[in-house]
């Protein structure tokens, strides 16, 4: 007689449904820890288009279209500028796949929060 009895194909299930309920949640942990840094790397690289606009311009853009600024947001992140200034800039990012909110502010823009040190992208669960 070949094959498996049924008992030992319960026990492969088993084990398998152990390992995935292990696995599982540490995927999805993983998964919002890139969500958070995709987000705070929009925020450092609109940081760079705002300093690259502001040293053409000597002041910092505030529009709602961001293409002005060469700046491009990723998949799934919204970033909005919140003020924009001669003195300074404030911005929000959020995530379609997390609610984690993160912002960062430069100058003398009214800090975003979670931002609380101007030039650091800081995030939060809400």
């Amino acid at each position: 007689m070949r094959g498996f009895t049924m008992v030992e194909v319960l026990i492969v299930l088993a084990v398998v449904a152990i390992l995935a309920a292990l696995v599982i949640p540490r995927y999805t942990s993983e998964k919002e820890k890139a969500f958070v840094a995709t987000m705070k790397s929009d925020l450092k690289n609109l940081g760079i288009a705002e300093e690259t606009y502001y040293r053409t311009e000597s002041t910092y853009g505030y529009t709602a279209n961001k293409d002005s600024l060469n700046f491009v947001q990723s998949f799934g992140v919204t970033v909005t500028i919140v003020e924009a200034s001669s003195t300074g800039w404030s911005a929000r990012a959020t995530h379609t796949g997390t609610t984690w909110t993160c912002a960062y502010y430069y100058g003398d823009a009214t800090p975003v929060a979670p931002a609380t040190t101007a030039g650091v992208p800081e995030c939060a669960r809400p």
